[in-house]
């Protein structure tokens, strides 16, 4: 891609933009004359400007953008209404599964409408006084300091933490004291992407160089290293351990083996396929060996019993199968199945009690199973109703494991596994404010544009009439082989009191059928998601579940370029639309911190002519033509360094002047937050009640205060 001419952002340019700002409330962003050649095709980026945060013009955008969003949405009558509710269907106590270390149970809690969940420690899984550990919500005084993954030493004495920022993928790595409760000195920055792996007096990480531009949450992230820092040293004197000067794009993650042999490491290019090499720590060399090479498929370690390493992995087998590697002999005429594959996706599994905790998706809802070395199936645990199993916490010598579960309908609540006899039993369950027999989950399916059959859960009330005139929401993702399975959400039980319908469509592009489903909807196949997704949308109409007026879709990140492009391709079939935090400059997202590594799912526009055309063919940004577009609420934040909010600027610029009919476009930008992790509870309501206060509003819909 050869770019052509930019006059950039003069002083003269940054005038005319606050003055225009200010004086016409910002209804149409001016335009700087840029273009670039791709191929020979030249593309207009009049929005080039609004790429660089930092600016005078930019800063005034947001500023008007903001005012003019907010405006609108303060004069809705019912948004107070439904904060209040909101407030209500949020505040109940929320536990994560204990996790066992060193002689105690720790685990998160968040008491209702805490901005961040608190760390807590008990002698027993579900009893007795809880000792606090860590609590994120002193971090900060509006609570936009959070703790990412925390991090527990094998012995189970010091724990390291993530401390993260406004929301920024960035990350500072600080370290407590379990044994004494004292915070460590040590501080461990520009740390991202790379998880802890303790092993004897310290621990290995991976960092990024130093930000020497002071654009931090904007500058592509390459040369990542990774160093081990010894607890009560500083950073600078830590040791480097590994990096691949010759492919600055290749990022890595570490993990130790829990019986602290092994330190192994995962090159990866892109989010889907990794090496995987090892390192023996009881060695003198300090050499890695390659167990696997290229980054054609996924590897995980889940853990081993001396040399032997079991691992997830897809290859020869796109729903995913268990293998047993030696560390020793470890080349692929020596690997051995543990778990074979099924015609159901093998999501995770987790060495416990001898034996493996199985989860797998059917048709987007997991089940578990527990299976012996051998790979014979031994429980299966009964589930509470068709939902979402998250994180399984044991260990290998310990017959008991912890798990949640949560549906549509059912907030997460925690349980324990008899991993032996299969028994499951509750540990927590929260108490609601509203009755969830009031309302059921439904799977149907339905046949895409190309007669693909594809799931979609529907929720609403119990014998709720199907007249078409019901406010309905459809979420979706599609992409980077993630499964959307069940999940609580207040603000869908708000909808659904109001007689709502929420569908989420389960499409090509995702991780729902393994790597198949995975690669259907990638590079040259990306208009498969589109398709799906259009699909989803006419069948609900067609079963006369709503009609396009009342029909909202959303996504967000992935999901955002989703909404973004088939509210382009598709503007007729829906009344509201809600892109989140997306990826919506299908020709430039490679450019920004690590957007590089998207590629293996979208491609890139200099990759080829045949790529650019079709990325050119449905970018949302540069697909906004002239013409009728139904209400919009774009969202994003400033602090959001996975995708940056340029996307969503530019995007919002675009279809503002593109928009011939009534309906607003509006973006709303929220401060000191990033793409959604560590995001402060106040904060997330307010942005769900606009959502679902525009959405309710532009629909022509009535909300009943409860």
């Amino acid at each position: 891609m050869k770019k052509l001419y930019s006059i950039g952002v003069p002083v003269l340019f940054v005038a005319a933009v606050l003055f225009f700002l200010k004086k016409f409330q910002q209804t149409v962003t001016p335009q700087e004359n840029v273009q670039d050649d791709y191929f020979g095709t030249l593309v207009q980026d009049p929005y080039r400007w609004l790429e660089n945060p930092d600016t005078p013009a930019t800063r005034a955008w947001v500023t008007a953008q903001n005012a003019r969003t907010f405006s609108l949405l303060e004069k809705i009558p019912f948004r107070p209404a439904i904060a209040e509710r909101l407030t209500q269907l949020w505040n109940y106590e929320k536990l994560s599964a204990p996790s066992k270390e060193g002689d105690r149970y720790y685990f998160f809690k968040n008491d209702g409408l805490q901005n961040q969940s608190v760390l807590y420690a008990r002698r027993s899984p579900g009893e007795g006084e809880a000792e606090l550990v860590l609590d994120p919500n002193q971090l900060s005084e509006d609570g936009t300091v959070s703790v990412g993954a925390v991090y527990f030493s094998k012995d189970g004495r010091y724990l390291a933490y993530d401390v993260v920022d406004g929301g920024s993928d960035w990350r500072t790595i600080r370290v407590k004291d379990l044994q004494s409760g004292q915070n460590l000195p040590d501080a461990v920055e520009w740390t991202k992407f790379s998880g802890v792996a303790w092993s004897g007096e310290g621990f290995f990480y991976g960092s990024y160089p130093a930000d020497e531009n002071g654009r931090p949450l904007s500058d592509k992230n390459e040369n990542q290293q990774i160093k081990y820092h010894r607890l009560g040293t500083s950073q600078k004197d830590d040791e480097l351990v590994y990096e691949d000067r010759g492919h600055p794009d290749h990022g890595f993650s570490v993990q130790t083996t829990r019986d602290g042999r092994y330190l192994l490491l995962y090159p990866a290019r892109s989010t889907s396929g990794n090496a995987l090499l090892i390192r023996d720590l009881q060695s003198p060399g300090k050499t890695f060996r390659p167990i696997v090479d290229g980054f054609e498929h996924d590897f995980s370690v889940i853990g081993n019993e001396g040399s032997k390493l079991f691992v997830l992995t897809n290859r020869d087998a796109p729903t995913y199968r268990l293998i047993e590697i030696d560390a020793v002999r470890p080349e692929p005429q020596n690997w051995k199945t543990l778990v074979p594959a099924l015609e159901q996706v093998l999501t995770s599994a987790e060495h416990i009690g001898g034996r493996f905790v199985c989860l797998y998706l059917r048709d987007a809802a997991n089940e578990l199973r527990i299976c012996d070395r051998q790979g014979q199936v031994v429980q299966t645990p009964v589930l509470p109703e068709l939902g979402t199993v998250g994180t399984i916490n044991g260990k290998p010598d310990s017959d008991e494991a912890f798990f949640t579960f949560s549906s549509f309908l059912r907030p997460t609540s925690v349980f324990r596994l008899e991993v032996s006899t299969g028994a499951v039993s509750a540990l927590s369950a929260p108490r609601l404010t509203f009755d969830p027999n009031d309302y059921e989950t439904k799977q149907v399916f339905y046949a895409s544009a190309d007669g693909t059959r594809v799931p979609m859960f529907v929720t609403c009330k119990k014998n709720l009439p199907l007249d078409g005139k019901r406010p309905t929401l459809l979420y979706g993702y599609g992409g980077f082989n993630i499964s959307v399975t069940p999940a609580f959400k207040p603000q869908v039980i708000a909808l659904l009191e109001q007689g709502g319908v929420y569908a989420v469509a389960n499409i090509r592009g995702g991780g729902e059928y393994g790597e198949t489903w995975h690669k259907a909807g990638t590079k040259l196949q990306k208009k498969h998601v589109f398709e799906d997704f259009i699909s989803a949308a006419e069948f609900l109409v067609k079963q006369g579940y709503t009609q396009p007026k009342q029909l909202a879709i959303e996504g967000r990140s992935n999901g955002g370029l989703l909404v973004g492009a088939c509210m382009t391709m598709r503007p007729d079939l829906f009344g509201v639309c809600l892109p989140g935090v997306g990826v919506l400059d299908m020709l430039r997202y490679h450019r920004f911190t690590i957007g590089y590594f998207w590629a293996d799912d979208y491609g890139r526009s200099d990759e080829s002519r045949e790529m650019f055309d079709y990325l050119y063919s449905y970018s949302p940004v540069h697909n906004c033509r002239p013409c009728h577009y139904p209400a919009t609420l774009i969202t994003t934040a400033d602090h959001d360094d996975r995708v940056v909010p340029a996307h969503s600027y530019k995007f919002a610029a675009a279809l503002q002047a593109a928009q011939q009919g009534p309906e607003p476009c509006l973006i709303r930008i929220d401060v000191r937050a990033g793409h959604g992790a560590g995001k402060p509870t106040n904060m997330v309501i307010e942005e769900e009640t606009d959502k679902l206060a525009f959405m309710l509003d532009r629909m022509g819909s009535a909300y009943q205060a409860r």
